[in-house]
């Protein structure tokens, strides 16, 4: 008749270690507590410079009703400046807000777009809400705006502090034939205005500026949650 032996072996300092209740209860204690410290006590990026205080003002939307800066309130916004005849860089910019549309699309009503027309005597309210439609445009978030034409200039000149030119006609090229087109100068930024009116920055039409616009918008709506909260 055989007999077995059992071969004892003790437990090395790490199973020991491995195998303690208490190891795992300050594991998983570390595990949650560290993140929802720093989530809690986290520090965020120095504000946006406010630049300016945009002055109130009412115009005229697509669906000729009256819209202004009473209607943006507590809605951060980004506006930019075309017009629907535009030979040269509007379709780009259009092209533009229609990208960040879809971006901002998961923050609901808390971020608004806004084209301000430099051509307000063309782009009637029944026009921009053609140009609108073929731009997939969603009013709840995209507005277009037009208004006499004086009215438009102190908006965005006097507003904005950018230009709107007059109607002038320009040589340009149109599949490689030299062609007289009419274009109004006008400025290819964009605007970042925030829930209170305040301008906070200007951005160009290029990609890594966009991606800064969208990082911009993000820290002012999170700021404003945060604050939110806090209070």
């Amino acid at each position: 008749m055989k007999t077995a032996v059992a071969i004892r072996r003790d437990s090395n300092f790490l199973e020991r270690v491995v195998f303690s209740k208490a190891f795992w209860v300050v594991f998983i204690f570390f595990g949650f507590a560290v993140p929802v410290y720093k989530s809690l006590n986290r520090e965020l990026p120095a504000p946006l410079p406010v630049l300016k205080q945009l002055p109130n003002f009412e115009l005229t939307n697509s669906f000729n009703k009256p819209f202004g800066s009473k209607d943006l309130d507590n809605r951060i916004y980004i506006a930019n400046f075309i017009f629907t005849n535009c030979p040269s860089s509007c379709l780009r910019l259009t092209a533009e807000m229609q990208k960040i549309q879809k971006r901002v699309r998961g923050l609901g009503k808390k971020v608004a777009l806004v084209s301000f027309s430099v051509d307000p005597i063309t782009d009637t309210p029944e026009v921009l809400y053609k140009y609108a439609r073929k731009r997939h445009a969603n009013p709840h978030v995209w507005t277009f705006l037009t208004g006499e034409k004086d009215k438009m200039k102190s908006v965005i000149i006097s507003g904005f502090d950018v230009p709107m030119g007059e109607l002038e006609e320009v040589e340009g090229l149109l599949d490689g034939n030299s062609v007289t087109m009419f274009d109004i100068a006008h400025t290819e930024k964009f605007v970042l205005v925030d829930d209170k009116g305040n301008i906070r920055g200007y951005y160009d039409s290029t990609k890594d500026s966009i991606n800064q616009l969208m990082i911009d918008v993000g820290l002012l709506v999170n700021r404003n949650e945060y604050y939110t909260a806090s209070n």
